[in-house]
């Protein structure tokens, strides 16, 4: 097991959440991720990292399968410009590999935004730290120990 998915498996054990993590294909969009596990597209929580600009840190923004981030909206919410994040800060802020970020579990955890359409759902999946690991939650609890804000960033 790998050290992305271990930290994911005890930061939903610590956090009090039973869900059982799946292998999966893996999925390049999140049409093919709700197509996998058999849910709605905006049932797929999205980790989607931005570089702020000003301060280099990775800024996570937590959005529903079917929405897409609006640039604008968010660099209001974050206070900076935003910027494309690479692989190689991704990984070293959050610890995942693009396409595998899990909303928890980070090697420091980003500022982080969260979609209000996500809360209209008893369950949501996710990625579980690795791109072919997903899991499936109560959106609340993850918003809250994600610390996000519940924002309106998307088009």
């Amino acid at each position: 097991m790998s050290k992305s998915l271990k930290r994911v498996r005890a930061a939903l054990e610590a956090a009090g959440i039973e869900t059982e993590i799946r292998e999966t294909a893996g999925s390049r969009t999140a049409q093919e991720a709700a197509d996998a596990v058999g849910c709605t597209l905006d049932q797929i929580l999205k980790s989607i990292i931005f570089r702020g600009q000003e301060s280099g840190e990775a800024i996570l923004f937590m959005t529903a399968g079917g929405n897409r981030v609006d640039a604008e909206k968010a660099a209001r919410l974050a206070g900076e410009p935003l910027g494309r994040a690479d692989a190689a800060l991704v990984r070293a802020q959050t610890g995942f590999a693009i396409g595998g970020v899990a909303p928890l579990g980070h090697l420091t955890p980003p500022r982080a935004f969260f979609d209000p359409r996500l809360l209209d759902f008893d369950t949501v999946w996710t990625a579980a730290g690795t791109p072919t690991h997903v899991f499936a939650a109560d959106p609340h609890p993850i918003q809250k120990i994600s610390g996000a804000q519940v924002a309106d960033f998307t088009t």
